[in-house]
């Protein structure tokens, strides 16, 4: 209880600091959408015309989950996301999580991905697919390719994410699948509202002994915050997590977003504030 109300506060002073910046900013509206990150379980490419390079910061809190985001107990995360050029996205990253039972792990990835369609300018439509490596908690090395897609308006954007892994380990999955999807909606100069879903492990609807615990869902609300003329913006999303199915094996400790043990579902929060180097 401790802990949650810790993470409350976190992001009650996010979104202090960041409505003090709006106040002191035009009320022009933006010709397009330029956030760096603004879905938290979705990953958008970037162009030329977005900020080249950032760093960020989240911190996330979890009843009964389990995971990279979904940690059970706090977690923090760092992590850069940049534009290599010719339409190339950089995003790597660095978690570590202090359990609710003791104890501190740690996780890394990074990723190069690639816009295949469009990418040339942040308005339309963009699909993209890239290659990367892990860490997860648990010092097992995977292979990670990621397909993405996005549609950016002046008013409204979304994105989605498919995600194969595969664990360099004989008692995990041959493959791991992963979707995600969001939505935001512009209800001001600098404020989107919108709402993000996430599907994890979904193999787990073909495979009885899935290593992770079987396939969980979540779906909840979705907030992201760009002053104008400030180099930071911030994000925050959350909500329940389901079981869709289970298994009977006890879950890995493989890099995920959200996760459940067996004793039932849970609820991951997770709050991000992003850093522009370059504006």
């Amino acid at each position: 209880m401790k802990k949650t109300f810790l993470m409350l506060i976190f992001a009650s002073a996010v979104f202090s600091c960041a409505a003090q910046k709006i106040s002191t900013t035009k009320t022009d509206v933006k010709a397009g959408t330029d956030a760096a990150q603004p879905f938290l379980f979705s990953l958008n490419t970037l162009t030329a015309e977005n900020p080249r390079w950032n760093i960020h910061y989240s911190g996330s809190y979890g009843e009964r989950t389990n995971g990279q985001f979904g940690y059970d107990g706090l977690g923090q995360q760092f992590g850069v996301k940049g534009y290599l050029g010719s339409r190339f996205t950089l995003y790597a990253t660095a978690a570590i999580g202090f359990a609710n039972a003791g104890g501190v792990t740690s996780a890394e990835q990074a990723e190069v991905i690639r816009d295949l369609v469009g990418g040339k300018g942040i308005a339309g439509f963009r699909l993209g697919a890239g290659l990367g490596l892990s860490r997860d908690w648990s010092n097992i090395g995977s292979a990670i390719s990621r397909i993405t897609a996005s549609f950016d308006r002046t008013n409204w954007r979304m994105a989605g994410n498919l995600r194969f892994e595969k664990a360099f380990d004989k008692t995990r999955d041959k493959l791991d699948f992963i979707t995600s999807f969001g939505y935001q909606h512009r209800v001001s100069n600098v404020l989107y509202i919108g709402v993000e879903a996430l599907g994890q492990d979904l193999e787990g609807f073909w495979e009885k002994d899935e290593a992770e615990g079987g396939a969980k869902v979540m779906l909840g609300p979705s907030i992201n915050l760009e002053p104008n003329h400030s180099k930071l913006s911030f994000s925050i999303s959350g909500g329940p997590v389901f079981y869709a199915t289970r298994s009977q094996v006890i879950p890995s400790e493989a890099i995920r977003e959200i996760g459940s043990v067996a004793s039932g579902n849970g609820y991951t929060i997770r709050a991000l504030v992003n850093f522009n180097l370059h504006r």
